[in-house]
């Protein structure tokens, strides 16, 4: 015998369940929560948590947050990536990496150029003058090698 024919039923979900939202406390409301949760004797801290519609990791993480950063550490974030840096941003952190770089070059060459000074102290041996060095005569260099050796 054939089934008999039925309406057919839809389901339709209520406007309020259609999207669920993630919730998002402020930071006096983590304060507050938190505090309430310092003041709660044994057992009422799971009363607490169902009111609030909370885990207790969500105090770990405040608690923690708190301790790092201070009340700061618990203002919302915003969700999401962090905003990618634009071709001004990268070429500001190039130039700082090769500034840097060059410090420190800079700061080798300064204590290179300071040892040779004090090599040249210790073992008496006078430094060239700089109108030596550009005139470029052989006789200049060639007494200079002759004191070198001496």
């Amino acid at each position: 015998m054939p089934k008999p024919k039925t309406k057919t039923t839809e389901v339709v979900a209520s406007p309020d369940d259609e999207r669920r939202h993630k919730r998002y406390f402020s930071a006096a409301e983590k304060s507050r929560i938190l505090a309430e949760a310092d003041r709660c004797e044994r057992g009422q801290l799971g009363e607490l948590l169902r009111r609030e519609n909370l885990y207790n990791s969500h105090l770990t993480n405040w608690r923690a947050q708190l301790e790092q950063k201070g009340k700061r550490g618990l203002e919302p974030r915003k969700p999401g990536r962090k905003p990618s840096k634009d071709t001004k941003d990268r070429r500001i952190e190039q130039l700082e990496k090769q500034t840097a770089r060059l410090e420190k070059e800079l700061r080798i060459s300064k204590a290179l150029i300071e040892m040779q000074k004090k090599a040249h102290e210790i073992l008496g041996i006078a430094l060239p003058r700089i109108e030596d060095a550009t005139e470029g005569d052989s006789s200049n260099s060639s007494s200079s090698a002759r004191r070198r050796s001496r």
